[in-house]
């Protein structure tokens, strides 16, 4: 007999872990401890080797639901004499390297108690046992133990202490765990005022007033949604109108699968998704129209839809109370974080009827994840609930620890030690005072529970992102901090490479809005080779003009009109073209000017910006009301039956796409116009690779979240590497800066 140490890290912690191990031990007759540390778990025990290697292989082979292992560490010491096999308390000293639990869904057995009324916990909004519900929203510090979180302001009564203390109940250690008597409680609100209701009626009240078409702000797990009911149009117009949302597609939350099918077109991987114990957003094709169809104001212009299914058991109780989809969008001014008390929420009262409250504590704010399914390979769009925070393990180690500070859009943070990577959830745009407070926040977050104190800082090389100017600040204030720039597409591609483990040099290609290039220009269609030292810009996308500089980030007809200069020059001012058409003749003789001396026109090479462009030559789209229109309505119009491509030219690395511009401009049909313009950008792609065909390809950048452009992408490219644990756009920048071999 002999005495073992063994560490065990990754998701380890709030997960069930611990009585998992008492359970095992119990069957193997083996006495020692187990407890919750910085690192992970570590077990004491006596074992014979025999005994030990099939405790070992149990532990692989029935993890608890919500457990991940990223590393088993078994050492042989000491003799120590056990008696039994004990829970022991958590050992709070050392550094801190175990993940944090995300926020899961409600599991199966909590869901069906929820729905018996034999049970206590019938009906109440916020069952939860070890196997599910919130964690990451509620935790202050770690390790993962109730004080540690906002659950500490309830005291748990007797019947809840007596479950959470015994080993073999599914409810031990449940940080969260409550019921009617000592847990969290709801409230319903008109504005600020609590409305005199009995507590069992607050549900189904609120599943009333949805019904008869108002706007609720409905607290969740990592902030508020604004709910109305999918099927009332006049809901859902009043929803944007006071959002001030004109087209951009809603989430929509559906009772369970078979509500989900009445409305979108499922495949087995999507089905799988949605059922997660992560339940995020699905972004899916729409049903033929059929009685079920939800209006078209739901997700104006397009044939896709947001679905996800209720993650939490008020969710749950909503629902089933009203047997009808609802409208479940991030309540937050467009860009900013998402509300996560009612301060926060002040801003938007003009916006919801009622508020459905809880008095749980949203310590860290959490936004909806979104996913997409292209081919048979996931690609997330957001990472937030239920992915978040992520850790990844590096390819190799870190001499120092680093933070990387991200991009300015769809922002995310990452801290970086010994070979390890934890990036935040999606945080947002950094465009406002809030938003900005927010970033800062995440970061403080991760610092504290993490106990994480960065020696170097990573940041983008545009000099005017906040991501940029508060890395800068962070330098000033800490003269022993290291402080390192990455260009923005060479980030993207590391992130790629650093996330699949690649050592060796790729050709990675960039499509992506816009980001500061080595030469002050703004790049955007980029193809690099590069490796974890360095990049050497082999090709991208001729520079074009973007006619009054950040305006033709939202309107795609001045970025049209520059082409249409460069190609016919004045004579460009006569054309009858819809874009031209879009403009005045006041403003065509004024864009000419700008365009010819330079003035407020940068220079680009933007896949994305070519993307405008093409939307407003066809008549698509001369002005968004959001990120990323223009592409998915040129989505829409792609026919898979239009075959061949427009004709380009590379000259010394320089992609000339004024040849396809013209011919685009010629085409009789948008459909044709559109389809053939995915396929040439996939021909570029395919003839810069000709010369680089050793090396692995890698894709990554904003644009690359068309599903048609990446799905011809992965037919024509079957070995290519995509991002598919970070989003392909720039939330997953902080994991390539963090990736960026320093150079000293």
């Amino acid at each position: 007999m002999n005495t073992y140490r063994i560490t065990i890290k990754g998701t380890v912690q709030g997960v069930g872990f611990r009585p998992f191990i008492y359970q095992l031990a119990v069957r193997y007759s083996l006495n020692g401890t187990v407890l919750n540390g910085t690192q992970g778990v570590e077990i004491i025990l006596n074992a014979a080797p025999e005994s030990l290697q099939r405790f070992l292989q149990s532990i692989e082979e029935e993890l608890p639901p919500l457990a991940s292992v990223e590393t088993v560490e078994t050492t042989k010491i000491a003799f120590r004499e056990f008696r039994d096999f004990q829970i022991i308390s958590t050992d709070e000293a050392g550094e801190r390297t175990v993940r944090i639990p995300p926020d899961v869904s409600i599991c199966k057995a909590c869901e069906t108690e929820l729905f018996d009324p034999n049970d206590r916990r019938y009906g109440y909004p916020f069952i939860t046992c070890t196997h599910c519900g919130v964690r990451y929203s509620i935790i202050y510090d770690l390790p993962y133990d109730r004080k540690n979180t906002s659950m500490k302001f309830f005291e748990m009564c007797d019947r809840c202490e007596k479950e959470y203390s015994s080993p073999l109940d599914r409810r031990y250690h449940a940080q969260p765990i409550g019921c009617y008597q000592c847990g969290p409680t709801l409230e319903l609100k008109i504005k600020n005022e609590k409305l005199e209701i009995d507590d069992n009626k607050i549900v189904e009240t609120a599943s009333q007033l949805l019904s008869e078409g108002k706007i609720l702000a409905v607290k969740g797990v990592g902030g508020y949604h604004l709910m109305c009911d999918a099927t009332n149009e006049a809901a859902v117009k009043t929803l944007r109108e006071r959002k001030h949302r004109p087209t951009k597609p809603f989430a929509v939350m559906v009772k369970d699968m078979e509500m989900a099918k009445w409305f979108a077109r499922i495949d087995t991987a999507e089905e799988k998704l949605l059922r997660s114990k992560e339940r995020p957003i699905v972004l899916l094709k729409t049903q033929p129209a059929t009685r079920y169809s939800l209006p078209t104001s739901v997700a104006p212009n397009i044939a896709k839809i947001g679905l996800f299914l209720p993650y939490t058991p008020l969710h749950l109780l909503l629902l089933n109370k009203l047997d009808r989809p609802l409208v479940a969008t991030s309540a937050n001014i467009t860009d900013e974080p998402i509300c996560t008390d009612m301060d926060s929420l002040e801003k938007l009262n003009g916006v919801y009827d009622y508020v459905l409250d809880h008095d749980r504590k949203i310590v860290n704010g959490c936004d909806d994840s979104v996913v997409m399914v292209v081919g048979d390979q996931q690609v997330i769009l957001r990472r937030a609930r239920g992915y978040a925070p992520a850790s990844i393990k590096l390819p190799f180690r870190l001499k120092q620890n680093r933070l990387a500070m991200g991009a300015n859009q769809k922002s995310t943070v990452a801290i970086g030690f010994e070979d390890t990577a934890i990036l935040s959830p999606h945080i947002g745009d950094l465009d406002s005072i809030g938003s900005v407070e927010y970033y800062k926040k995440n970061i403080e977050t991760l610092e504290r529970i993490y106990d994480f104190t960065p020696e170097v800082i990573v940041h983008d090389k545009h000099p005017y992102y906040e991501s940029t100017k508060y890395a800068k600040q962070l330098f000033t204030l800490h003269s022993s901090l290291f402080i390192h720039e990455v260009q923005h597409h060479y980030a993207h591609i590391l992130g790629v490479m650093a996330e699949k483990g690649i050592e060796d040099r790729v050709l990675g290609v960039a499509f992506d809005g816009t980001g500061y290039g080595n030469d002050g220009n703004l790049w955007g269609g980029e193809f690099l080779v590069c490796d974890y030292e360095g990049f050497e810009r082999v090709a991208h996308l001729d520079y074009f003009k973007l006619l009054g500089g950040a305006k033709a980030i939202k309107e795609p007809r001045r970025v049209a009109l520059s082409l249409l200069f460069d190609l016919y020059g004045e004579e460009a001012l006569k054309l009858d073209t819809p874009t031209v058409n879009a403009f005045s003749s006041t403003e065509l003789k004024t864009y000419f000017i700008a365009w010819q001396k330079g003035l407020n026109a940068p220079l680009s090479s933007s896949a994305g910006r070519l993307f405008d462009a093409v939307a407003s030559l066809r008549d698509v789209c001369h002005v968004m009301s959001f990120e990323g229109e223009s592409g998915m309505l040129l989505e829409e119009l792609y026919d898979e039956t239009v075959k061949g491509a427009y004709s380009f030219e590379i000259k010394k690395g320089r992609i000339d796409i004024l040849p396809m511009i013209k011919e685009i401009v010629g085409e009789k049909e948008t459909a044709v116009a559109v389809s053939k313009f995915f396929h040439t950008l996939v021909e570029m792609v395919a003839a810069v690779y000709e010369d680089h065909d050793d090396l692995p390809l890698v894709l990554s950048g904003g644009v690359f979240q068309n599903s048609v452009l990446l799905d011809l992408m992965l037919k024509r490219f079957p070995d290519v590497y995509i991002p598919t644990l970070i989003p392909p756009n720039d939330g997953g920048i902080a994991l390539g800066q963090l990736a960026s071999r320093l150079k000293r």
